[in-house]
C-alpha cells in the first residue's frame, strides 16, 4: 500500500490560510493598517480602487524594514512579534501569527517600498501569488508603502463569491472607522475614488466626532473607571439619542477591537425603562487589562477576545454605566433636599387644629352589613356577598354583551358552539382605499419561519378568495386577528398581513408605472452615512422609480422631496434608511443585469411595505379588521408573505374537537 499523506506546498498552505484571515478586500485593508500601527507609524493613508478589487494600498510612516525583513515577512510564521509561546499571554501588539502578508500574497499581486530610517536606499519587492518575481534597490520615503493588487485574481470560485463595489466599500468604510476610532493617536485619511476622509489626530471624543460628525460628541457621557482589575474609560450616548438602527456600538481591549456579547448585555440592561425596546445606545468603551488575562487568540481575525475575570468585570461595568447616566441626569430622579412646597401660612395667635370626622354614633362596621345596600347582593350575617338562592347570572350578562358589542346572541345551548358565531360571506368593496394613515410606524420585522410554521404550512387550505371568510373579526393581543370560515378558526398575523397586501400593490403600481408620488410640503432631511451615501447612488433610478425623490443638500444631508402617495402617514425617512440599509447588507447581485434590478425593485417593494404595514401592538376596529382578512383572502396566495413568513394558520374542527377532549 502506497503513502498517502502527502505535505502541502506553500502556495496551497498560504492559500488554505487566507481562506480564514482574508474573506473581503476589508480584511486586507485591517491587516495592513494593524502592521503600520505596531511598526509605530503616526500618518497612515489608504488608497483604494475598485471597492478594492483591482487596488488597496497602504503607506506609513513607520519604522520600515530592511531588505532582509522585507523578504521575510512574507514567509509564513514569520513574525516580529514574539518569540515564545509564553508571548502570547504579553501581547501589546495587533499582528502577531505571522500569517497576514503570507496570505495576502498568496491571493493577489503585492508591490512592496520600504526603507528604514538609518538607510538611504529602500527595497522593492514584487511577488505574485506567493512566487517573488523581483527584489531591487529603489527610492522611497521611510517607511512603508505596499500595494496589493487584483485580490482574489488567481482563485476564480472566491472572487466571484464578492459582493457589489457599493456592499465591499460599505464594509471598507466600516472596516476603516473601527481602526481610525482605536488609533485616534494617528493622523489617518482614505481615499476611494469617489470620496476622501482625513482625520487629525485627536482624542478619543474628538475622534468621534470627526468621523460620525453630526454633533454626536455633544450627546454622549463620559465613563471613567480604574480598579485593580479593569479600567473603563470611554463615552456612553444619552437615552434620548437611542438609535433605531446602525447604532454605534464598539468595545476595545487594550487597543484592538472586540466583540463581546456579554458586556454588551451588561450595558443594554442598565438601560431598561430608559429607551423603546426597538432601538439601542451607542456606545465607546475601552477596557484596559492585564494581558495574561485574555486570549485573543481564539479566532483567526482576533476580533473575539476571551476574559479571564468577565464575570467580576460585568457589575463593575454595570456600575459604571449607571453612574454615569445617574450622575449627568440621563435618569429620572427625586430630589430629597429641596424644600417642600409652600402653604399658607396661619394668621398670628391662632392655634392648628386636629381634623375631626363626623361619625354617627349608632355606626358599627360589623353589623351594617346585615342592612340590605343591594338588592341584587345582599350582605348575609357572615359577611359572604354571594347568595346562593339569587346568584348572579353569567350566561344573561354574556349574552348581552355579545348582543349590544356585535348585535348576535350566543345565548342557550348554542353559546358553546363554533355554529353560533355568523359566518356570511364577505366580499370586499371594489376600488376600496386601502391607504393606511396609522399613526405607528412600523420597526419590527418579520421572523424567519421556524419548524412550527413548517408544520403549520403543511395544514394550509387553499383559500384564494375571501367567499368562504366570516365577516365576524376579533383581535387579539392587539397583534392576531381571529375570524371563521368553512375550513375552520383562521388565527392571521395583523402585521404580516398588511406586508403581503402593501406588497403586491407595489408590484402592481410598479410594473404598471402607476406609482403616484406625492409632494412633501415641508421637506425632511435625511442624514446618510458613508456607505449609505454610495447605496443612495446606486439605487436611485430605483427609489424615484418607487416614487421617491431626493434632493443633495450638503455631503450628508438629503432632503425628501416626495414619497408614495400610498404610505400614507409613515415616517419616510425610516423606510429610505430601511431601503438603503437592505442594499447594504444584500446588493450583491444588483447592476449585473436587468433581472437583478428588478429583484432590487421587490426587495424595495418588500422594506416599504414592512415600514408602512400596521405595527404589531395596534389596536384595530371591527371594519379595519374585516377590511383587510378581506384584502389579504383576494389575493392570489395570501398564505406566506415574500419571505416565506406564515401570515394565517387555520384550526379546522377535528383539531378543535381533539383539544377539548
Amino acid at each position: 500500500m502506497s503513502d498517502v499523506i502527502k505535505l502541502l506546498p506553500d502556495s496551497v498552505a498560504n492559500q488554505i490560510a487566507a481562506g480564514e484571515v482574508i474573506q473581503r478586500p476589508a480584511s486586507v485593508i485591517k491587516e495592513l493598517v494593524e502592521n503600520a500601527v505596531d511598526a509605530g507609524a503616526s500618518d497612515i493613508r489608504l488608497y483604494i480602487k475598485d471597492a478594492g478589487r483591482t487596488l488597496i494600498q497602504v503607506v506609513d510612516n513607520g519604522k520600515g524594514m530592511s531588505d532582509t525583513d522585507a523578504r521575510m515577512a512574507f514567509e509564513r510564521h514569520a513574525t516580529s512579534k514574539i518569540r515564545g509561546a509564553d508571548d502570547l499571554f504579553t501581547l501589546h501588539t495587533m499582528g502577531f501569527r505571522g500569517e497576514a502578508l503570507p496570505s495576502i500574497c498568496a491571493i493577489s499581486q503585492v508591490e512592496l517600498r520600504t526603507r528604514t530610517e538609518d538607510s538611504q536606499i529602500g527595497t522593492r519587492l514584487v511577488i505574485n501569488a506567493s512566487q517573488v518575481e523581483m527584489q531591487e534597490p529603489c527610492v522611497c520615503d521611510r517607511g512603508a508603502n505596499i500595494m496589493v493588487k487584483n485580490i482574489f485574481f488567481n482563485v476564480p470560485a472566491r472572487r466571484k463569491f464578492l459582493k457589489s463595489d457599493n456592499v465591499e466599500l460599505s464594509n471598507i468604510m466600516r472596516e476603516f472607522e473601527r481602526l481610525a476610532l482605536v488609533n485616534n493617536h494617528i493622523r489617518m485619511s482614505i481615499d476611494t475614488g469617489s470620496r476622501v476622509v482625513e482625520l487629525r489626530a485627536a482624542t478619543f471624543k474628538q475622534r468621534i466626532g470627526d468621523i460620525w460628525k453630526n454633533n454626536l460628541d455633544l450627546h454622549l457621557l463620559p465613563i471613567e473607571v480604574d480598579t485593580s482589575l479593569v479600567k473603563i474609560s470611554g463615552f456612553i450616548s444619552r437615552p434620548e439619542y437611542a438609535r433605531r438602527r446602525n447604532p454605534l456600538q464598539y468595545l476595545i481591549v487594550n487597543g484592538r477591537n472586540m466583540r463581546h456579547p456579554y458586556f454588551h448585555k451588561a450595558i443594554m440592561n442598565c438601560y431598561d425603562s430608559l429607551i423603546a425596546s426597538d432601538t439601542q445606545p451607542c456606545y465607546f468603551l475601552k477596557f484596559t487589562v492585564d494581558p495574561s488575562s485574555i486570549d485573543v487568540n481564539i479566532h483567526p481575525t482576533k476580533n473575539e477576545i476571551k476574559f479571564e475575570y468577565e464575570q467580576e468585570i460585568w457589575p463593575i461595568l454595570q456600575a459604571s454605566v449607571k453612574a454615569a447616566l445617574g450622575k449627568f441626569g440621563a435618569v429620572p430622579s427625586i430630589d430629597f433636599n429641596s424644600d417642600v412646597l409652600p402653604v399658607d401660612p396661619l394668621p398670628p395667635g391662632v392655634a392648628p387644629q386636629q381634623p375631626t370626622l363626623d361619625v354617627p354614633a349608632d355606626y358599627n362596621p360589623f353589623t351594617v352589613a346585615k342592612k340590605d345596600y343591594s338588592a341584587g347582593a345582599p350582605f348575609r350575617e357572615d359577611g359572604s356577598t354571594r347568595d346562593r338562592n339569587n346568584s348572579r347570572n353569567w350566561d344573561s350578562l354574556y349574552s348581552d354583551f355579545l348582543r349590544g358589542a356585535h348585535g348576535f346572541s350566543a345565548t342557550g345551548e348554542n353559546s358553546d358552539s363554533l355554529e353560533s358565531f355568523p359566518t356570511t360571506d364577505f366580499s370586499p368593496a371594489s376600488g376600496r382605499n386601502t391607504e393606511r394613515n396609522d399613526a405607528a410606524t412600523m420597526d419590527s420585522l418579520d421572523l424567519p419561519a421556524g419548524d412550527g410554521d413548517a408544520t403549520l404550512a403543511a395544514s394550509l387550505p387553499e383559500m384564494n378568495t375571501a367567499s368562504s371568510i366570516g365577516s365576524f373579526c376579533v383581535q387579539h393581543a392587539l397583534r392576531y386577528i381571529i375570524t371563521t370560515s368553512r375550513e375552520g378558526l383562521i388565527i392571521i398575523d395583523q402585521h404580516r398581513a398588511h406586508v403581503k397586501i402593501l406588497y403586491e400593490q407595489y408590484l402592481v403600481k410598479i410594473a404598471k408605472g402607476e406609482q403616484v408620488a406625492q409632494q412633501v410640503m415641508f421637506p425632511e432631511t435625511v442624514v446618510l452615512d458613508p456607505e449609505h451615501r454610495e447605496a443612495l447612488a446606486e439605487v436611485s433610478e430605483e427609489l424615484s422609480r418607487l416614487g421617491f425623490t431626493l434632493e443633495y443638500e450638503d455631503e450628508e444631508r438629503w432632503k425628501i422631496v416626495s414619497v408614495p402617495a400610498i404610505l400614507g402617514n409613515t415616517d419616510p425617512r425610516d423606510i429610505i434608511l430601511r431601503i438603503l440599509d437592505s442594499v447594504c447588507d444584500g446588493g450583491e447581485n444588483y447592476g449585473k443585469d436587468t433581472s437583478a434590478a428588478v429583484d432590487m425593485l421587490s426587495k424595495m417593494a418588500l422594506v416599504a411595505a414592512r415600514s408602512a404595514a400596521i405595527q404589531r401592538g395596534v389596536r384595530l376596529g371591527s371594519d379595519e379588521m374585516e377590511h383587510l382578512v378581506g384584502e389579504l383572502f383576494s389575493l392570489p396566495d395570501p398564505a406566506y408573505t415574500p419571505n416565506g413568513n406564515i401570515v394565517y394558520c387555520v384550526l379546522d374542527g377535528q383539531r378543535l374537537e381533539s383539544m377539548f377532549r
